[in-house]
């Protein structure tokens, strides 16, 4: 596990970056097919081609069981030449040993096992993608589409640091809001400009103030830019805004809230647009999510482990499978920590016991 984990660290694969993507796919690939796993690409021309691994076990009659997972990370190229994957201690350091690929390994030997033992009463398949990381635009549909009908679904993001698994996560939708206003020099024709900058002022003190934490609900503007010279009325702004809720009632609540927001013409004469960029769908906690967590619960205390249940406030792929009513459960890769960092990481002996539980949940199901 430790020499496919080294070599899938070892590959950049930032999310733009499809040749690497698809060269951490080629080495699972490889793996695969000397565990004698079927699989198949789904291509694309831009981000990292979907395998689609499948082991035919067990009542092909029975519904299948998804292990889910992503390829790319959001480190540049190039990092991996300045911090290779290394082990101190217990643990192992590298761009993306946690996010996820520590998942992928998982997800990756649980098949193998699967094809080797045939011990699931169904159809174990593994999906990986490649475009997680700026919140899977090509990717989602396919994850949709291939999801449908499924038993439940396993995602192989890192386990918490606190050792627990993810029971439930926040939805989120990343916003841009470019606002219009009108150039004029600041020191003899102030009046003639319309600021595009105090209009975004006004507009983020607003945004901010939807803000709920008793109900989960955040607004963040996390990137502002625009104007020309500082001694210009600035003609226009931009603002990056993220949205986070559990609800998933919340969403279109939230959105309608910004969207008006955005509308308003808090500065006269200027004129502001919203783009949504990117969403994720909350993984809501359900009772088919909590009955698929007791599962996975009893199959770690058989192995003598036992792995808590959490909620995050992140986001996954997971919310996909769980908006179709499909028992979803996240966080089953190996415990670890400081993802999109360099101090992320990974409990390298979680790797065998986090596979073994994965393994005997899917057997069980």
């Amino acid at each position: 596990m430790v020499v496919l984990l080294a070599d899938l660290v070892n590959i950049d694969s930032n999310t733009l970056d499809k040749k690497g993507v698809d060269a951490v796919g080629a080495r699972i690939i490889h793996f695969l097919d000397a565990a004698g796993v079927q699989s198949d690409i789904i291509p694309h021309e831009t981000f990292g081609d979907i395998i689609r691994a499948t082991v035919p076990s067990g009542d092909r009659n029975n519904a299948p069981v998804m292990l889910l997972g992503h390829r790319d990370t959001v480190f540049p190229s190039g990092e991996v030449s300045r911090r290779p994957f290394t082990i101190l201690g217990d643990r192992a350091y590298g761009p993306g040993v946690a996010d996820m690929k520590g998942g992928l390994v998982i997800n990756a030997f649980v098949l193998a096992a699967m094809a080797a033992l045939g011990i699931a009463r169904r159809p174990v398949v593994g999906l990986f993608t490649g475009d997680e990381e700026i919140a899977s635009p090509w990717s989602r549909d396919v994850i949709a589409r291939e999801v449908a009908g499924m038993r439940a679904v396993f995602n192989g993001e890192p386990g918490r640091p606190s050792g627990n698994v993810t029971v439930g996560r926040k939805g989120g939708l990343f916003m841009r809001i470019d606002v219009r206003g009108r150039a004029a020099h600041s020191g003899s024709h102030f009046s003639h400009g319309i600021s595009a900058i105090e209009a975004l002022a006004r507009k983020t003190i607003r945004l901010h103030a939807l803000t709920d934490l008793e109900a989960g609900t955040t607004v963040n503007v996390g990137v502002v830019g625009g104007g020309l010279t500082l001694n210009t009325v600035a003609p226009d702004a931009f603002a990056e805004l993220d949205l986070r809720y559990i609800e998933p009632s919340e969403r279109d609540r939230m959105l309608a809230a910004v969207q008006a927001i955005v509308d308003e013409e808090d500065v006269a004469g200027s004129s502001a647009e919203l783009t949504i960029t990117g969403e994720f769908l909350p993984l809501v906690q359900s009772e088919a999510e909590r009955a698929l967590y007791a599962i996975y619960d009893t199959a770690a205390v058989s192995l003598g482990c036992h792995f808590g249940e959490e909620f995050s406030g992140g986001c996954s792929d997971a919310g996909i499978p769980c908006a179709q009513g499909i028992a979803t459960l996240c966080g089953v890769g190996p415990v670890g920590g400081g993802s999109h960092t360099e101090e992320e990481y990974i409990e390298l002996d979680t790797l065998l016991t986090r596979a073994q539980t994965l393994a005997l949940t899917v057997a069980r199901l």
